[in-house]
């Protein structure tokens, strides 16, 4: 991000992730469902598209949006803890205000923020799952339902199921989201001689997204799988035993599968996440 002579504040910083992530679920929600039942279910479905139509054909246009009310509010709440965590680690990292960072340390923060991250972000995307993974009227009735029988079922740690390799993946995965944005932003406006134009801030949010999902995609097919189950929630490093269940089940590729959709997804997600926080945080300076 731009450094600006004027600093917004902290609430501002919070106030504008919020908004870029809300953002970021009306974009990519319908990809988002897709690429992860095809994560959970390596034969129901040949590929991304035929998933997408099978959804509509059997559910509706409205099943590609399962799950969206828990990420509508709670990937608002996680973007706003990540971008403020974030700034806060960068501007700790400046020898003095406004200092440039190199892109080495973008990415450091990036994934000090990414580890912040991790602690709203994996329940609520937990509750996402379970409810993109239902194909008819299932268990859960939505969100709040899902949690308030997971709790009952499996007590309160049931909703942190995956903290493990949501960390795991979000270190890897935000160094690339953030030093993807700022490498191409910088291209862009000729290091920062110029302020960045909207298409500019889109054309690198979108270089960003697509960063974070090939720096990380594993884990998060992991990730998905983990939170899927029911049960007695993993013991030990339980993130290469499902590794390699995935592998001797489908190959190595089974720990791609869904790639494609979710690098489509990224590019106009990520692009109106950095765009709509980057646009805030200039209202909020002038």
């Amino acid at each position: 991000m731009t450094e600006e002579k004027k600093r917004p504040s902290a609430a501002a910083d919070f106030i504008a992730g919020n908004m870029s992530g809300m953002a970021q679920v009306i974009v990519g929600q319908p990809i988002d469902t897709i690429k992860v039942r095809l994560q959970l279910d390596h034969t129901r479905f040949k590929g991304a598209w035929d998933c997408g139509l099978q959804t509509i054909k059997n559910e509706g246009f409205f099943a590609l949006y399962k799950g969206m009310a828990s990420p509508l509010v709670g990937i608002g709440a996680v973007n706003a803890v990540l971008f403020a965590a974030n700034s806060s680690i960068k501007k700790a990292m400046q020898a003095y205000p406004g200092q440039t960072l190199t892109i080495g340390q973008i990415a450091i923060a990036g994934a000090g923020a990414g580890i912040v991250n991790s602690i709203l972000a994996s329940p609520v995307e937990l509750l996402k799952i379970k409810l993109q993974a239902q194909y008819t009227e299932g268990q859960f009735k939505g969100p709040i339902d899902c949690a308030r029988q997971l709790i009952r079922n499996d007590g309160f740690s049931a909703l942190f199921r995956g903290m493990y390799v949501t960390i795991l993946r979000e270190i890897p995965a935000y160094a690339g989201f953030y030093s993807g944005f700022e490498v191409t932003k910088r291209y862009l406006t000729k290091d920062q001689e110029e302020e960045a134009t909207i298409l500019q801030l889109m054309a690198s949010g979108s270089i960003g997204g697509m960063s974070y999902w090939l720096a990380s995609y594993p884990l998060d097919v992991v990730k998905s799988v983990v939170q899927n189950q029911n049960g007695p929630l993993p013991q030990g490093l339980y993130v290469t035993r499902v590794m390699k269940e995935i592998i001797a089940r489908e190959g190595v590729a089974g720990l791609f599968r869904g790639l494609a959709p979710a690098v489509v997804r990224s590019i106009p997600a990520a692009g109106a996440t950095f765009t709509t926080y980057e646009l805030c945080m200039r209202a909020f300076s002038s």
